[in-house]
């Protein structure tokens, strides 16, 4: 391909500086938009493009060995903590001494242009290195500093990465680093792959990639937000979040998998593409516009549900016919949610922003499921379900604004805050418990006195509870006068007590919690907003076809062709999978190709447009029209001859037409003076 540059690694370590200021001053994908035609990769030019071995035919190799999986992590390992064995912060790593003597030392031993596998080996020890700070307290900040320094290097070289190759094949390059598949045992010993993966969960058949997790993965795992920061890896989040970059992820469990084709890493080109593509329902950008959707019928019926349901004249022994739609709708759109969590986990998962909110809702509906289906068997009378529905309303309003505004930074930290709040609100509430079994058992012994009278207004636990909430948010202090009934010095004192470590004491710990999170997120607002990115992208992207079947249709195909599959064979499976598929979603498909192609279309008249506009209408289209281009070959040639040298080069500036050459200055006759030549100053 003409396009597809490669340079070797004195070339490029040598062109270093060029590639920098010509690749990342422009946008790196823009030839990549306005000439589709020269963007589609065939899966033969994907395979030259992610050769891992430096012995392969058809690829420049560095001369360098290229070590497998399992022994460069192993060899990551031992290179940083014998470099670092003192806790280091992230500023000190990042000052130019350390960055000196340490970072960049690693940096150039582990950067290999044949080896697509460094940044995932780096990450995977980051990993290791932040889990076991927590296990081993003697060296927990040592680890810290180490798994610093594991995101640091890997930031580095993937930059070294993007900065040798520019362009489409540049593109293509990056995201087999960070999206394609790696096995961290790979070619270890067969006996260590054995005891290491005796106890691991069975995992499903995927033609070879089975146990194989992404770099990019890892760094969402590890909250590598340096990394993820990075130009280079916003490249490529940006091109997977638009459909540009496409791959078969790759997850541990599929509820309904269909594997019998896996896609390499290549770039989308739409007019190449089928009518009904069926794969461009996982591609993030659209993945979220369509489960924004599902979510909004979800909201609708929701809200006809709670307006209409006194309207059925059966009561509440029957449901209606908006309530039962709510229901069956909502089914489906829990299996997409479950299916969500399974497909990369609770701990990638959770990095949501409106991840609480889903279980949240979740729980209420299933209470809510619960309670119903037994009003509904037994006939009852009384309604119990529908007001533990009507406590979703404030959760599914919430979720709308966070779906619409997933970027913006108050969302975000209110994400981090509500966790620190959750976690430390269980605690006081574990601790706080005891005085609220001190007052039950106080007022027990009391009652059980023979020189004490009760009456029939005797406080009883939900009471005696209350009191204690109201003292712990500071509405009232009616508890603190009526525990002296219960002991005239021990009750007062146990209410007391409660008041300022509940009131005083929790509270001001919550706030400045709070405070600190909020505050390290705003220092560091834009990399955040880039790691949600990442997160949502990462998880836009799936691998279940059962994402394939809008709710409640997904429902449908888990009792049909979940059956079929252990029926048929592959192959069958998955042609009469892909047909289904394309049948239930055959509007959203063609509006789909009609928008991607019109894009394309689009683009190409935008550009012209704009070319138009700078040379007719603007004044400064000069300026933006001389960068538009490269330089001719004679120009470059000049810069490079001029510029390259040493000291005794001359240095020519084209437009003022002076040589400086040793001590003296040269100037050319203007025309103006009659003349041409030089003349001495």
């Amino acid at each position: 391909m003409g396009a597809d540059t490669t340079h070797s690694p004195r070339e490029a370590h040598g062109d270093r500086d060029c590639n920098r200021s010509r690749d990342l001053d422009s946008d790196p994908d823009s030839d990549l938009e306005d000439n589709p035609e020269a963007a589609l990769f065939t899966e033969d030019d994907v395979a030259l493009r992610s050769r891992r071995r430096a012995g392969d035919n058809g690829s420049e190799g560095s001369g360098e060995e290229v070590m497998p999986v399992y022994v460069t992590i192993h060899r990551i390992r031992r290179l940083v903590i014998t470099a670092i064995d003192d806790p280091y912060t992230l500023d000190q790593l990042r000052a130019p001494r350390m960055s000196m003597q340490v970072v960049r030392p690693l940096v150039d031993r582990l950067y290999n242009p044949d080896d697509l596998s460094t940044v995932y080996c780096l990450l995977a020890n980051r990993v290791q290195f932040l889990r076991s700070q927590s296990d081993e307290a003697i060296h927990q900040s040592v680890n810290i500093a180490r798994a610093t320094v594991c995101e640091l290097v890997a930031a580095r070289i993937l930059r070294r990465f993007h900065e040798d190759n520019p362009g489409r094949s540049g593109l293509l390059l990056l995201a087999n680093i960070l999206v394609s598949g790696f096995d961290a045992f790979d070619a270890a010993p067969e006996a260590i792959r054995r005891m290491s993966r005796a106890e691991q969960w069975p995992v499903q058949e995927r033609g070879g990639h089975e146990r194989k997790l992404m770099a990019l993965e890892l760094a969402i795992l590890s909250e590598s937000k340096i990394l993820i920061a990075s130009v280079a890896c916003q490249r490529v989040v940006d091109a997977v979040y638009r459909g540009l970059v496409v791959y078969t992820p790759l997850s541990l469990v599929d509820i309904l998998p269909d594997h019998y084709k896996h896609h390499p890493v290549s770039l989308y080109e739409p007019r190449r593409a089928a009518i009904l593509n069926h794969r461009r329902l996982i591609v993030p950008q659209l993945r979220n516009l369509i489960e924004l959707f599902h979510f909004a019928i979800l909201l609708a019926l929701y809200v006809l549900t709670m307006m209409h349901c006194n309207g059925n004249e059966h009561g509440t022994r029957r449901m209606g016919i908006y309530e039962a739609a709510f229901a069956i709708f909502t089914a489906g759109w829990v299996l997409e949610q479950f299916a969500a969590i399974v497909e990369h986990g609770w701990e990638v998962h959770a990095q949501n922003l409106w991840s609480f909110l889903d279980v949240t809702f979740i729980l209420i509906y299933g209470v809510y499921g619960v309670v119903r289906a037994v009003e509904l068997l037994l006939s009852l009378d009384i309604n119990f379900a529908l007001p533990m529905l009507t406590t979703a309303a404030p959760i599914l309003l919430t979720r709308i604004a966070f779906n619409l505004m997933p970027d913006n930074i108050v969302f975000i930290a209110l994400h981090a805050m509500m966790r620190d709040f959750m976690r430390l609100t269980f605690i006081a509430i574990w601790c706080f418990t005891g005085f609220l079994l001190g007052l039950l058992w106080l007022m027990r012994t009391t009652f059980n006195s023979p020189s004490v009278s009760w009456d029939a207004d005797a406080p009883n636990w939900a009471t005696v509870g209350k009191w204690l909430l109201w003292i712990w948010f500071g509405l009232d202090g009616t508890g603190i006068e009526r525990t002296a009934e219960f002991h005239v010095v021990l009750g007062p004192t146990l209410a007391v007590t409660f008041a300022f470590l509940g009131n005083t004491l929790f509270l001001t710990i919550l706030v400045a919690i709070l405070t600190n999170t909020f505050s390290k997120i705003m220092d560091n607002a834009a990399a955040e907003i880039q790691f949600r990115r990442a997160v949502l992208t990462f998880q836009g992207v799936k691998s279940d076809s059962i994402f394939a079947y809008p709710p409640p249709f997904n429902m449908v195909a888990l009792v049909i062709m979940l059956p079929l599959r252990l029926i048929l064979g592959p192959g069958i499976f998955h042609t009469i999978n892909v047909a289904v598929i394309r049948m239930v979603n055959v509007p959203v498909l063609l509006l789909i190709a009609l928008y991607e192609r019109r894009r394309v279309w689009a683009r190409g008249v935008r550009v012209r447009a704009r070319a138009w506009h700078h040379f007719g209408l603007s004044p400064y289209g000069d300026i933006q029209l001389v960068f538009s281009a490269e330089p001719p070959r004679e120009v470059l040639d000049t810069l490079e001859r001029l510029d390259g040298g040493g000291e005794g080069a001359e240095c020519e500036i084209i437009g003022l037409g002076r040589v400086e050459s040793g001590g003296g200055v040269r100037r050319r006759k203007g025309s103006g003076s009659g003349g041409s030549g030089w003349e001495s100053g």
